[in-house]
């Protein structure tokens, strides 16, 4: 049996490997638009405003290197689940979320459009996401929530029994499946650095190693200097708490992953899953998987789901009770891969917003935007958010009015802060062990219900 290589960021840097630096800011500098982080949101926000307003002076600040964040350790789940849809049908009505949901849609595509058009070999593979039960109650909680999906509006998905779910992949004890074609998996990786290549290309100037310390009005200070800005856009997610002032807007949420050693063919002909579709279930504390180009199974879920004042791991190493459970995971959905090599495991952080809802800002008295809070949907959640920001900038410079995307109800949502330590490291421990209970239960008490552990812990953390 091979070791596992714990850390080292990700298997997809593993794999496709870390990319050559870029200077740091060498001195106080200014730009039309300031751009903080190098993830998925940061890039794609740069690569549609330029692309809009080829003249625009733009710079991004990277505090690593581009994609150090969760833009290149995620599972690789291009699809549309948007955070907080169903609060904002509440706030702002059904039509209002169905136009969301509608727009994240469309995004999907989109990313696919442009991973095309700039050449970008991302291994993306249109397959849609399964999303499967395994007790009564999760199965209960599909049927819910499939007919949910079908009133906002996405009339292409399907509900199948257990035979039909095993048609696609042979997942073990599964007794019902809903699967959306608005789905893709892909490298998560390849498709970052393609898209700094493009952002480049275009004229973007890229700092990396260039932490941003505070954001004010105008500045985005650095050791090395500060860039000086009408606009300054704040796409740092889970990495947000380290900025001056910002420790309470967004919780870092740990996700870990495992990546098997590539599969023989003798044992996909066993799993199936020939589609390649991204693969999730219905637990409270639930997994995400896929299959890769070259054939392993990427598989990520909750280890320690927060760790205390917002702090952030640095190179992605993994604790070994993690990854004992996400193997457990594996080898109960795939009981046919006990014994299997995992070769890589690896843990990230993505932004929680108080409502658990994503959003996208700008304050035109200030000039200051963000974008984030994804709850784990940001993979093309950010794309969306992007051409959001660029539509807000272009209607506040009075280049553009209102448009479609500008009008959507995530637009300049405002969310509460969390609370102060200790009370937010206690409230997301004891939660995350509540989801952990239910789960155990629903695996055992053979009821169609949701457990109500699960109910008053989602109650009490603002997921629903």
């Amino acid at each position: 049996m091979t070791s596992t290589i714990n850390g080292g960021i990700s298997f997809w840097y593993a794999d496709d490997g870390i990319p050559a630096p870029r200077e740091p800011l060498p001195g106080d500098a200014t730009a039309d638009v300031c751009i903080v982080g190098g993830g998925y949101t940061g890039l794609w926000t740069a690569y549609y405003l330029k692309k809009a307003v080829p003249f625009l002076n733009i710079t991004v600040l990277e505090a690593k290197f581009c994609g150090y964040g969760a833009s290149g350790r995620n599972g690789g789940w291009l699809y549309n689940g948007i955070a907080g849809r169903d609060r904002y049908a509440r706030l702002h009505g059904h039509d209002a979320a169905v136009r969301l949901q509608q727009a994240m849609n469309d995004t999907v595509a989109e990313v696919v459009r442009i991973a095309a058009e700039e050449n970008i070999d991302a291994d993306i593979h249109q397959g849609g996401v399964l999303e499967v039960a395994h007790n009564p109650a999760q199965l209960t909680r599909l049927k819910n929530f499939h007919a949910a999906e079908i009133a906002f509006g996405e009339k292409d998905r399907e509900l199948y029994g257990a035979r039909e779910t095993a048609d696609r992949v042979r997942v073990a004890g599964a007794v019902g499946s809903t699967w959306t074609p608005h789905g893709a998996r892909l490298h998560p990786v390849k498709l970052l650095k393609g898209l700094a290549t493009a952002v480049e290309a275009l004229g973007v100037t890229i700092h990396e190693s260039t932490p941003v310390t505070e954001i004010k009005p105008k500045h985005a200070i650095t050791p090395y200097g500060t860039v000086r800005a009408p606009y300054v856009l704040r796409c740092t997610e889970g990495f947000t708490a380290s900025l001056a002032h910002q420790r309470r807007t967004w919780l870092p949420m740990n996700s870990s992953m495992i990546a098997t050693a590539p599969l023989p063919d003798d044992v996909w002909s066993q799993i199936g899953w020939s589609g390649r579709e991204t693969l999730g279930d219905m637990a409270h504390a639930y997994m995400y998987a896929q299959r890769t180009a070259d054939n392993r199974i990427a598989l990520g879920g909750r280890g320690i789901p927060y760790r205390y004042g917002s702090r952030t791991d640095n190179d992605g190493t993994t604790q070994a009770a993690t990854v004992d459970a996400l193997r457990t995971v594996l080898t109960r959905l795939f009981p046919q891969l006990a014994g299997t090599d995992i070769t890589h495991a690896w843990s990230g952080v993505l932004g929680v917003p108080r409502d658990w809802c994503a959003t996208v800002t700008l304050d035109r008295s200030t000039g200051l935007g963000w974008a984030g809070g994804y709850v784990g949907s940001g993979v093309a959640t950010t794309n969306l958010a992007a051409r959001t920001l660029r539509d807000l900038i272009q209607q506040d410079s009075g280049q553009s009015g209102p448009t479609d995307l500008t009008a959507l109800p995530w637009v300049n949502h405002k969310v509460r802060k969390w609370e102060p330590e200790p009370f937010r490291w206690l409230g997301v421990h004891t939660l995350y062990a509540a989801y952990r209970t239910a789960d155990r239960h629903e695996l055992t008490a053979h009821t169609t219900r949701t457990s109500r552990i699960a109910t008053l812990a989602d109650r009490i953390s603002g997921r629903h």
